[in-house]
């Protein structure tokens, strides 16, 4: 059922009122995050439990003062930032209006333990891997590296009552096999190669269906359900596994928003939305069921598809994936041909019918498969190839 009380917290004057403007865009690193400490060291308990393969220190937010434990951790993936933004929101949130009715039973009921970036050396070299070239979302039986073997440690000595495990998914995701954009994915891991369904399961299914209808209004189709194939070496599957509810949540694309500002704003609501289902401690399992409501995510998108364009005598769709690039400590989206075929099948977040007009390359390179693509002369026109 729609929590109807975070009506107002869900508004946009109440969202700007909290959002943590000094930090944007997708590169975050751990100079946003000791901005961020800077801001809330006298507002939250933080603590550095250990550090990277680099020696990066590792921050630990911790907020509340309720019986509920909820461990949170976010890029894992250097390169997945949206919902660290979100998590600075959430923390602004806790600190400006911390007499809301909903923020106040969220920390009068729980204890949050955040962890906003786990992988501070992927994050300033914006990779996926740690400094070892590890996913650390695939080191959780190994624990070979520092990170994941301190989530591991943080999760041993708290004993949470809940996991939440935050990370961003690329613009491919369609929510279920329409033209729609997963804006938001989530997922309760599986427990067992069998993806058996027991009470704990059903809490964390049951909060993700209710979060889909707190966010209904805002994301219509655009909330999909993240494939639960068992891996015990990843972090939610494991926690899951030893009997913690854990949700998965995913950062999906909102069109036009490359710099995930938009997103970060549902995944704020997202997180208020499951903190107080958790916070009100009579988690529905009957719920559970609407979880599987959801779509579950397909791949089927494109950034840039340019259908029918006459190519070297033949008329072609070209599909064109922009690939994000650290430049000058900025992320640049690089246009790069994916595909080139008589009809691509696919959805894109920006289409040009060429309309059978010839296509060319402004430098008359051959236009092939893996080659940069800045600028496209279509019919005798200049354009530029670009997200937005």
């Amino acid at each position: 059922m729609k929590n109807n009380v975070l009506k107002n917290l869900f508004s946009n004057q109440s969202y700007e009122q909290v959002k943590f403007t000094d930090i944007t865009g997708r590169y975050i690193t751990n100079s946003h995050l000791e901005q961020v400490f800077n801001e809330f060291k006298n507002d939250f308990e933080i603590s550095i439990p250990g550090k990277s393969v680099l020696g990066k220190p590792i921050y630990q937010f911790k907020a509340g003062t309720g019986n509920i434990k909820v461990l949170a951790w976010s890029q894992m993936h250097g390169n997945e930032s949206t919902t660290t933004k979100a998590v600075f929101d959430l923390l602004n949130s806790f600190k400006l209006i911390s007499n809301e009715n909903s923020i106040s039973g969220i920390l009068e009921n729980c204890t949050l333990t955040l962890i906003p970036i786990l992988n501070p050396d992927g994050a300033e070299a914006y990779t996926r891997v740690n400094a070892n070239s590890i996913d650390l979302n695939r080191d959780l039986q190994e624990l070979n590296q520092p990170e994941s073997k301190l989530l591991k440690e943080v999760y041993d000595d708290l004993k949470p009552d809940f996991c939440l495990n935050l990370h961003d998914q690329r613009t491919i995701f369609s929510a279920g096999s329409r033209p729609k954009s997963a804006i938001l994915s989530f997922l309760t891991p599986s427990m067992d190669e069998q993806r058996s369904i027991d009470d704990y399961r059903k809490r964390s299914m049951s909060i993700i269906a209710g979060m889909a209808e707190d966010l209904s209004s805002d994301l219509s189709g655009n909330i999909g359900r993240y494939d639960d194939a068992f891996n015990i070496n990843c972090a939610g599957d494991t926690f899951q596994n030893l009997s913690t509810p854990t949700i998965l949540f995913e950062a999906g694309h909102f069109p036009g928003d490359y710099e995930r500002e938009i997103t970060r704003k549902m995944v704020y609501k997202a997180l208020i939305s499951c903190l107080y289902r958790i916070s009100k401690e009579n988690i529905d399992l009957v719920d559970y069921k609407k979880y599987f409501e959801l779509p579950q995510n397909q791949k089927l998108f494109n950034d840039l598809i340019i259908r029918k364009a006459m190519i070297n005598g033949d008329v072609r769709d070209v599909a064109i994936q922009f690939k994000e690039v650290l430049k000058n400590g900025k992320i640049e989206f690089v246009p790069m041909i994916e595909k080139i075929l008589p009809e691509i099948n696919k959805y894109a977040h920006q289409e040009i019918n060429a309309d059978r007009k010839l296509l060319k390359l402004s430098d008359d390179s051959e236009i092939t498969e893996n080659v940069i693509v800045n600028k496209i002369i279509l019919n005798d026109e200049e354009l530029e190839v670009k997200y937005g």
